[in-house]
């Protein structure tokens, strides 16, 4: 019976995160801002090549942590910045929820790199950006030390999840939503 109890919980929990619409972990703009560029200090530092990306993206999300958790119910939530020519220009909070096989939690950092101004443009006039639905996300997962470059991956929209604490084994995006807030 305490088994049904927990899962009761978490499936509670993970619904009330996704039908409030805000993040558990709701932060000042600032607070966001410093996060991103640790973030991204850690994604220059780690990944070999993740320059190239920041300098070529016409536009990229910074997630500094969004976190996961799930017992058969699971959601993930997380604010960020969107930043041109390096610069914030707007936050954004990302949601999302699953059902099925699953249990833990993870936190993770998440880089999502605008490759084509047609990219950023069609993300920016979106009231609320869906992964797989408004469009897709070439995923690359990697490690620290690992090497990437722009001649391998020629996608739009590039994603890329690094940082990653505690233990969830669901690497995905898709049906992640990405919603405007305002600070």
């Amino acid at each position: 019976m305490k088994t049904k109890s927990w899962h009761k919980m978490w499936a509670l929990l993970a619904v009330a995160m996704l039908a409030s619409g805000c993040s558990v972990f709701e932060t000042s703009a600032s607070s966001i801002d410093l996060g991103a560029d640790e973030a991204i200090a850690v994604f220059r530092k780690d990944i070999d090549g993740s320059e190239i990306f920041l300098e070529q993206a016409a536009g990229y999300l910074v997630f500094p942590r969004a976190v996961r958790a799930g017992l058969v119910a699971g959601a993930e939530t997380g604010e960020g910045v969107l930043r041109v020519n390096g610069k914030t220009v707007d936050y954004f909070r990302i949601t999302s929820g699953s059902l099925g096989l699953q249990a833990g939690a993870q936190a993770r950092s998440i880089i999502i790199c605008f490759m084509t101004q047609s990219a950023l443009d069609d993300f920016r006039n979106s009231s609320g950006w869906r992964v797989g639905v408004d469009g897709s996300v070439a995923l690359i997962d990697m490690g620290a030390g690992k090497t990437i470059d722009t001649q391998n991956v020629r996608d739009p929209v590039v994603g890329f999840i690094f940082n990653s604490s505690g233990l969830m084994a669901n690497l995905t995006l898709e049906g992640t939503r990405f919603t405007r807030i305002v600070r």
